[in-house]
């Protein structure tokens, strides 16, 4: 079959258009025209046409040398949070989850390599990265990742998993691709995932999907909480059906309002 871009339907400047806004990030807020062209692997006069374009539109703004964005940005991604409306649904649930361990919990759905959070519900800071609505995390060290890449077909498992440089970000990360396949396929058959200080050590959190009417897995919900005051056993007996029973009401509460 012919791809997008041979058939005339690709439009590449769009494409440009996009990878020079994710080309932003916490790490580096604002970016110079030729910074922007090495990230995004354009000219530099394609990048200052981009720029200058999304700078018109009102996305990003400059001080004649550096560029940054403009929260106007946050309308790309907000009709994609509204249409499925998990913050407002969810969050009476999250809530009540929330009071029942008295830990975060948060959602997020996938979007590869990485999850995105799309609700969350904080109790205390317990990692040193700061998360809210719109924050990444890469997929295979974290509770929620796992659950959702145990939502894909088989084929998705394994391109996904194949293609992986997984970094030992603690030293209990599993990396191994056989072992990421063995934990995905468990995250499937036990309908849970639970991951132990392997994205940050001190970090414990456990994970169940969100399903739609028809069964497919569209987010994920967790409870994350510090090594010293949770055991794996714990997050299983304690957490899991307090996680499952707010999982069915957020999946009901999404049926009823027609979103699923």
């Amino acid at each position: 079959m012919a791809s997008d871009a041979s058939t005339g339907t690709f439009l590449q400047g769009l494409e440009r258009g996009l990878a020079v806004i994710r080309a932003f990030s916490a790490a580096t807020p604002s970016l110079t025209l030729s910074e922007v062209a090495r990230a995004v692997g354009i000219t530099p006069a394609t990048a200052r046409r981009i720029l200058l374009t999304l700078e018109e539109l009102g996305y990003v703004r400059s001080d004649n040398r550096r560029f940054s964005l403009t929260p106007r940005v946050l309308a790309l991604g907000w009709a994609y949070l509204s249409s499925l409306d998990l913050g407002e649904l969810a969050g009476p649930f999250m809530e009540e989850l929330t009071a029942k361990t008295r830990e975060s919990c948060s959602i997020a759905t996938l979007d590869l390599p990485d999850i995105v959070y799309v609700a969350r519900v904080p109790t205390s800071r317990i990692m040193t990265v700061a998360l809210g609505v719109g924050a990444r995390l890469p997929a295979y060290p974290t509770s929620m990742g796992r659950v959702l890449l145990a939502g894909l077909p088989d084929c998705e498992v394994t391109s996904y998993v194949d293609s992986l440089q997984a970094e030992p970000l603690t030293d209990r990360t599993l990396t191994a691709a056989a072992d990421l396949r063995a934990t995905i396929t468990k995250a499937r058959t036990d309908g849970y995932a639970l991951v132990d200080q392997e994205l940050e050590l001190g970090l414990r959190s456990i994970a169940v999907p969100i399903r739609n009417a028809r069964g497919r897995v569209i987010a994920a919900l967790n409870v994350s909480a510090h090594a010293s005051r949770s055991t794996p056993t714990s997050l299983c007996e304690d957490f899991l059906p307090h996680l499952r029973a707010a999982a069915d009401q957020i999946t009901t509460a999404l049926t009823h309002r027609g979103q699923l």
